[in-house]
């Protein structure tokens, strides 16, 4: 939209507006508040006019550009190619009817579209490369080559570097994700201990309330913890047993024996109580030379009364 400026009455109108006849100028609001204060601004002197919309149709423009489009190059300095995509090997050679045919491709399948544009890159590369031949481009790169690199050996330390410092990130967040876990099944285990015990206390009050109430007369929980003792005890010999005597237990049962019963060593029976071969008379009534009161010397020193009597004489 256009504004059309229509004459103003008086040249000093168009003065004190600040407008040409020839060039539109953009009035600041103190102006135009200014204008309107004085009067100059009155309705319907500033018009909206449609203007229509031109279409350039360069003619001239467009045939030139398709002039050089139409320059008979040879194919060296084009290089161009235009090509159908090569044909699906693998899926030939297994018996599966392609899913693209020439020229049919879904725009909005990434995958098709990228198979599309890698095979019809195959089939460019294998028409390219015989006319390369043919016009004496070299298409291999020669034995000797060199060619420095593109960033610097302190660039790419300094890559390295940073490689390696996110890896150990990496690195340290996985080690504390599973220290953190460890923790979690550390306080479950122990959560689950602790009701365990609970529960076991609860049980066994509610016995004890039942035996005091007289509802009951055993006395098994009691024995409970004894009873778990001895099982738990037994639980590992059982498993010793299964998996054979060790070689530390060899070497000791080799030099030392197997020892035997220990307990009830000791307890007389009706055979020892008859047998009477190792009755010795004279150790038995002390007449032997060790330690006795009777037998041996005799401790001549007299006793504490004595002793008392004898320095009360003195």
């Amino acid at each position: 939209m256009i504004i059309d400026s229509r004459t103003m009455e008086s040249a000093e109108e168009e003065e004190m507006l600040g407008q040409d006849s020839e060039e539109d100028s953009e009035l600041s609001d103190d102006e135009l508040q200014e204008a309107f204060a004085k009067g100059l601004l009155k309705p319907g002197m500033n018009v909206l006019v449609d203007k229509p919309k031109k279409f350039v149709n360069n003619l001239e423009g467009l045939k030139q550009c398709l002039a050089g489009f139409r320059k008979e190059l040879p194919w060296v300095e084009r290089l161009d190619m235009t090509n159908l995509p090569a044909e699906d090997v693998i899926s030939k050679a297994e018996g599966k009817v392609p899913s693209v045919a020439n020229g049919d491709v879904n725009a909005d399948d990434d995958f098709q579209r990228e198979m599309f544009f890698y095979r019809q890159a195959q089939a460019t590369v294998l028409d390219a490369l015989p006319l390369l031949n043919k016009h004496g481009i070299a298409t291999k790169r020669p034995d000797d080559y060199f060619a420095e690199m593109a960033k610097s050996d302190q660039h790419m330390q300094k890559i390295r570097k940073k490689l390696i410092s996110k890896q150990l990130i990496l690195e340290k967040s996985e080690k504390a994700k599973k220290l953190r876990e460890q923790r979690k099944f550390g306080k479950k285990v122990q959560i689950e201990v602790i009701q365990k015990r609970q529960k076991e206390k609860k049980a066994m009050m509610t016995s004890v309330k039942k035996y005091q109430k007289g509802m009951t007369d055993k006395l098994d929980f009691l024995e409970g913890d004894k009873k778990k003792g001895k099982d738990s005890a037994q639980g590992p010999k059982k498993a010793a047993n299964k998996k054979g005597l060790n070689a530390k237990r060899k070497y000791k049962e080799q030099r030392f024996g197997f020892g035997g019963k220990k307990s009830g060593k000791k307890w007389n029976t009706k055979e020892s109580h008859n047998d009477v071969s190792s009755f010795r008379a004279k150790v038995a009534n002390a007449k032997g030379g060790k330690g006795g009161k009777k037998g041996g010397k005799q401790n001549k020193r007299p006793g504490k009364s004595v002793r008392k009597k004898i320095k009360s004489r003195s």
